[in-house]
């Protein structure tokens, strides 16, 4: 049972990147996944979720219209477009399946998170 996220970076301010999230070893179409960051010195927060069939997606204010999360449940991934990068977007980013959230729907709430993967590093140069 595990996540890996690929696809970080280093990128200019205004650059696009995309994130994947492989999953195996669990029915991954039963559930939301989320994408989160730590910005070095900072904790943790989510950056957008995606219900289990892709059809509803949640972001925070900071990087809505500019990311986009999408997910392949044939091929057990998900994916985190990221466009008109900011230095500010710097950081470690993670997938996490939403076991606590009912019924596969999307959530911001990270206690709702229990499985994660180990990261993905995104740069953003000014």
């Amino acid at each position: 049972v595990q996540l890996v996220e690929s696809g970080g970076g280093l990128v200019q301010a205004g650059g696009s990147l995309r994130l994947s999230c492989a999953a195996s070893g669990f029915s991954f179409d039963e559930y939301g996944i989320g994408w989160f960051r730590q910005a070095p010195g900072k904790e943790r927060e989510i950056v957008a979720s995606i219900n289990w069939s892709g059809t509803w997606t949640e972001y925070v204010d900071s990087v809505k219209g500019r990311f986009t999360t999408s997910r392949d449940n044939a091929k057990n991934e998900a994916y985190l477009q990221m466009n008109s990068l900011r230095p500010e977007d710097t950081g470690v980013y993670y997938c996490a399946t939403a076991g606590n959230s009912d019924h596969g729907d999307p959530t911001l709430f990270e206690h709702e998170y229990d499985l994660w993967g180990h990261g993905t590093r995104v740069t953003v140069t000014s």
